[in-house]
């Protein structure tokens, strides 16, 4: 990749608090209004780095539609913009 270039679409850090069943019920500041979906992504199985995810999309009480996820093998959080 260039220097400077990011790619479009990574993954930011985030801090999610979650709640009953590892739900998320703050994203920062933002309280979650809404979880308007949910999906689990498990790929690259078949390599040493297996790729294991809990998405969220999330409306927040500030009014953004958000997509969240939990690396499911460390347990962060992480935002993930389109």
């Amino acid at each position: 990749m260039t220097p400077g270039l990011r790619r479009l679409g990574a993954p930011r850090p985030a801090a999610v608090r979650a709640g009953p069943g590892g739900v998320p019920a703050l994203l920062g500041r933002a309280r979650v209004e809404a979880v308007r979906e949910e999906w689990v992504v498990e790929d690259r199985w078949w390599t040493g780095e297996p790729l294991r995810r809990r998405y969220f999309e999330l409306v927040l009480t500030d009014g953004r539609d958000v997509v969240v996820f939990r690396e499911l093998g460390e347990g962060r959080w992480y935002e993930q913009r389109g």
